[in-house]
């Protein structure tokens, strides 16, 4: 049986020896942060910083785009996503569960993070490179975690990283095929 690209690690392993020019790639790249605790990665999407900004910023898209496979349904909160709102996100790793996020970070079509009650973050920001082109970048944050020696036990930086690269892959084909339906 095959498993699917990037769960044997193969897939991740080749993008940390990659070159890194996102302008030129279909696939997302990972970013050196200079911060082992700071996992990031990026892919250049054809489609307006405006409309993508507005994909992320309504929860009950996330599981379309969701890489890590674990994003169920939005369970509460607002349609869009502003500065200090709270929204809910039905999750399953084995079992199901929910957890409650706050956005902590906010500029309109620019950037966008958030978090739940471990502290640490998701982000997203956005550069435009053209009207039609934009480069996002996806950040899994752990210096903000409350119990930063969690992470490590749960593997998290590691299994982040390649959910990072799969969401914005899926973003990258959810957002393409808006802006082509346009």
């Amino acid at each position: 049986m095959t498993q699917p690209a990037g769960l044997d690690g193969s897939r991740y392993r080749d993008r940390m020896a990659e070159t890194e020019n996102p302008e030129s790639s279909d696939i997302s790249k990972i970013v050196d942060t200079g911060n082992d605790r700071v996992r990031s990665a990026r892919i250049t999407i054809n489609a307006p910083a405006a409309d993508i900004f507005d994909l992320i910023a309504h929860p009950a898209n996330h599981p379309l785009f969701d890489g890590s496979g674990t994003v169920t349904s939005s369970s509460f909160g607002p349609d869009r996503l502003t500065l200090g709102a709270t929204f809910g996100m039905s999750m399953r790793i084995v079992v199901p569960y929910r957890m409650t996020n706050t956005v902590m970070e906010f500029d309109e079509g620019r950037l966008i993070a958030w978090r739940h009650i471990g502290g640490h973050r998701w982000r997203y920001e956005l550069e435009r490179v053209t009207d039609s082109s934009t480069l996002v970048t996806e950040t899994f944050d752990g210096t903000t975690s409350r119990f930063p020696p969690s992470l490590r036990l749960m593997n998290a930086y590691e299994n982040n990283t390649r959910s990072i690269l799969k969401t914005l892959e899926e973003l990258k084909r959810l957002a393409e095929s808006a802006a082509s339906n346009k």
